[in-house]
């Protein structure tokens, strides 16, 4: 795995890299980084800061960001499935269209994030913060909610998510688990 800088980073895809797969930029500084398209396949973004960032259409796909800072980010129909977004904070963050199958979501802050017509099936939201959050359309089927708060989500189809007796439902109650 090659370490970059994010100046190097930055440096590389103004003259047009988009393929970054493979690289370790953890704990890098991007505030309002503008990266569209770009693929981070496999990569290790783990405590990286990308607040204000536009990533999208960006790929990825198995890569780890976990306790990341993306806050108010642009996911617009970034791929992130089966990617690790443990303890990652995406509040108010665009993913509108994204897909999130199978990524590992659990502990992450989503407060207000649009994930209208996102794909969250199989995704792991153990304990995660989706209070406000924008689930319209949003696919949340085989997706653990177990411990996740829910409250004033708007649009949640929970019928076929997986939810226990400390699931907070979007009118904040706790409790009707499904699992």
């Amino acid at each position: 795995m090659q370490k970059l800088t994010a100046e190097e980073l930055l440096i590389q895809y103004a003259k047009g890299r988009r393929d970054f797969n493979d690289v370790d930029l953890s704990e890098a500084y991007l505030f309002e980084a503008n990266l569209p398209s770009i693929n981070f396949l496999s990569s290790d973004l783990s405590r990286i800061h990308l607040p204000y960032a536009n990533l999208s259409q960006a790929n990825l796909c198995s890569t780890k960001l976990q306790d990341s800072e993306l806050g108010d980010a642009q996911l617009y129909q970034a791929n992130l499935s089966e990617a690790n977004l443990r303890g990652a904070n995406l509040s108010r963050v665009n993913l509108r269209f994204a897909n999130l199958q199978s990524a590992d979501l659990s502990g992450a802050n989503l407060q207000g994030a649009d994930l209208y017509q996102a794909n969250l099936s199989r995704c792991n939201l153990t304990g995660a913060d989706l209070s406000r959050a924008n689930l319209e359309n949003a696919s949340l089927v085989d997706a653990r909610l177990a411990g996740a708060n829910l409250f004033r989500a708007k649009q949640a189809d929970l019928s076929n998510a997986v939810t226990d007796n400390a699931t907070i439902d979007p009118e904040g109650y706790q409790g009707a688990g499904s699992s």
